[in-house]
């Protein structure tokens, strides 16, 4: 019945919470990728800054979103009503666009 809380699933509440590790893992990626961007890209210090800031910047805004996403998700399965949309994934594939071009543009510049 929806709007009533009933126990959804079990395996739907551990696909949510896999969804929920696979952002936290893209989150840590970015970072990851945002201090090597930092120390070991040679060339131009102001474009290795944005460079490591856009990572940076892109991890925390996954990192933040991510558990929202998750209790919406969850709480939507509970009450049996649609899941909610997320922006994330357009936000993500954007920033991840950006990140890609500037990193092209810095190899083949240096």
């Amino acid at each position: 019945m929806p709007g009533s809380d009933t126990e959804p699933d079990y395996r739907f509440t551990l696909a949510n919470e896999r969804t929920f590790l696979a952002w936290m893992r893209t989150a840590l990626g970015l970072l990851a990728g945002g201090v090597a961007a930092h120390q070991l890209v040679p060339g131009d210090d102001t474009a290795k800054k944005t460079l490591a800031t856009l990572c940076v910047a892109l991890a925390a805004m996954v990192a933040v979103a991510g558990y929202p996403r998750w209790r919406r998700v969850q709480r939507a399965m509970r009450r049996g009503e649609p899941l909610p949309r997320s922006l994330m994934t357009l936000v993500l594939t954007c920033g991840m666009v950006v990140i890609t071009v500037l990193a092209a543009i810095l190899v083949l510049a240096g």
